[in-house]
């Protein structure tokens, strides 16, 4: 019982850390949008961060959400 409420919270902070570096990657994605200059490398580190930021975002807070706290 001990190890399954520890696999549980381990299981909350990894989607905790993937929720926080969507959130970086989407910010990043931002500042590049708002500082772009129209260059295919811009354009293509805009897909590339914005993507990333998106999975990583969406993926913990599913991580967070079916993970059940068991007490």
């Amino acid at each position: 019982m001990f190890i399954s409420t520890k696999l549980m919270n381990i299981k909350r902070i990894f989607g905790s850390v993937l929720t926080v570096l969507g959130i970086v990657g989407l910010i990043y994605g931002a500042i590049l949008f708002v500082n772009m200059t129209s260059g295919p490398r811009d354009i293509r580190a805009l897909i590339i961060y914005g993507v990333l930021g998106f999975i990583f975002l969406l993926s913990g807070i599913g991580l967070i959400k079916t993970t059940k706290d068991e007490a």
